[in-house]
């Protein structure tokens, strides 16, 4: 299989309201078929998924409605990065909105993407560790219920019907094997 990146011939843009903007991608593959790809342009920046280190054992997960399976979710700090902001600024800014704490320690572990195969938008996933009481008013109708969970008891938090969010559960393997690795 060939690693070569398609040939882009043309692209166009067109507007689906509600911010939702897909770009239609014309591309020819090197075995010289062409087909056209739709491809869900981001929004603004980017977004954070926050992993709190309580302590070296203990992550804060939050509980927050979730409209889209209308149920309560248990699961990472997430949010909107605005514009101007840095990506720490944005982690550390939704981790005092939902969560209550800031963190003095901010390290971006890496990228995520939610459906690479047509979507633009990624996720830095962010640990925050060194963490410290601080709240700021966040955009969330009601306070979110903040979890302490060990990382050690990952396997359990993956079989609850509340912990479904993909970001989350991978941010917290994710950022479980970083540790193990740089501490």
């Amino acid at each position: 299989m060939s690693q070569r990146l398609p040939i882009v011939h043309a692209r166009h843009q067109r507007d689906e309201g509600r911010g939702r903007v897909v770009e239609d991608v014309d591309l020819e593959f090197s075995n010289g078929e062409r087909r056209i790809f739709h491809r869900v342009l981001a929004p603004g920046p980017g977004a954070v998924a926050v992993v709190p280190m309580l302590d070296d054992d203990t992550v804060l997960l939050v509980r927050e409605y979730a409209a889209g399976v209308h149920r309560y979710e248990l699961g990472l700090v997430k949010g909107r990065i605005d514009e101007g902001e840095t990506i720490e600024e944005a982690a550390n800014r939704e981790l005092m909105e939902e969560a209550g704490y800031g963190a003095h320690r901010l390290d971006v572990v890496r990228m995520l993407s939610l459906a690479p195969t047509y979507m633009e938008h990624q996720t830095a996933l962010v640990l925050a560790r060194d963490l410290h009481p601080a709240k700021l008013p966040g955009d969330e109708p009601e306070e979110l219920e903040v979890v302490p969970w060990k990382l050690a008891d990952l396997g359990e938090l993956v079989l609850r019907d509340e912990a479904s969010e993909g970001r989350s559960l991978a941010g917290l393997f994710i950022v479980r094997e970083w540790l193990a690795k740089h501490g």
